[in-house]
């Protein structure tokens, strides 16, 4: 399982997840954006879709992160074998994971050089900013406990709460490696691609201290068997 689609091109953050739960075996009344041809069913899929639009426009750079790490976490779930309930919210998540940075000046998302003191304490703002918007409404999975958890670290050392161990939903989990991964294997408009083979050693190093050794392993696995790939 790759990061490709087929017929993927042009195909939204939401017509992806949709597609993935599909093809994952889960009903199709409980897919996790219910939408089709730009038509939604009433409920909170609508604005899921609303919200990845409203990210999309403010900085397309975090739109295609977004959509790149939602292929990998599902990639990792399904190696992993979560069960379609986990699997639904956790590809939610992903797909608005940082929608807090909305917040943020793009001056400084997009600063080349080092931040400030305070224009870091700005940036690690984001899960917290992205849950109070989440936090009211009525999903299916604790979607804005995931997006809040997303940089939490097992040692305690990630933010907002500084989380440890258990105490961090296995979602939000799967999502930080996914996260780091992608962020680091890409091109960001203040610096150059770290590259797929730092990234991966990264989480490899850091397995059961920062990232859950489980997900580090279904991780290295798909890209060690070429079962996964980033979609360009």
């Amino acid at each position: 399982m790759g990061g490709e689609i087929p017929g993927g091109k042009g195909k939204t953050v939401a017509d992806r997840v949709q597609e993935r739960m599909r093809n994952s075996g889960a009903p199709a009344a409980d897919t996790a954006i219910a939408c089709r041809d730009g038509v939604c069913a009433p409920g909170w899929g609508c604005i899921v879709l609303a919200l990845t639009r409203l990210i999309e426009i403010k900085d397309p750079y975090t739109h295609a992160h977004q959509r790149r790490v939602t292929d990998l976490a599902f990639a990792i779930a399904a190696r992993m074998g979560l069960g379609n309930g986990q699997t639904q919210g956790l590809l939610t998540a992903a797909a608005i994971h940082d929608l807090g940075k909305v917040a943020i000046p793009s001056g400084i998302l997009h600063k080349p050089g080092k931040l400030t003191a305070t224009e870091f304490t700005l940036i690690k703002s984001h899960p917290e900013i992205g849950f109070e918007v989440l936090k009211n409404i009525n999903f299916a999975w604790p979607v804005a406990e995931i997006v809040l958890q997303h940089h939490e670290r097992l040692d305690g050392s990630g933010y907002p709460q500084g989380l440890r161990g258990g105490d961090i939903l296995l979602e939000a989990r799967i999502l930080a490696v996914a996260d780091v991964v992608e962020a680091m294997a890409s091109h960001r408009p203040y610096r150059p691609a770290h590259g797929i083979d730092r990234a991966l050693q990264e989480i490899a190093q850091n397995a059961g201290t920062l990232y859950d050794p489980a997900v580090v392993d279904a991780c290295l696995q798909l890209f060690r068997e070429g079962a996964f790939h980033f979609a360009d």
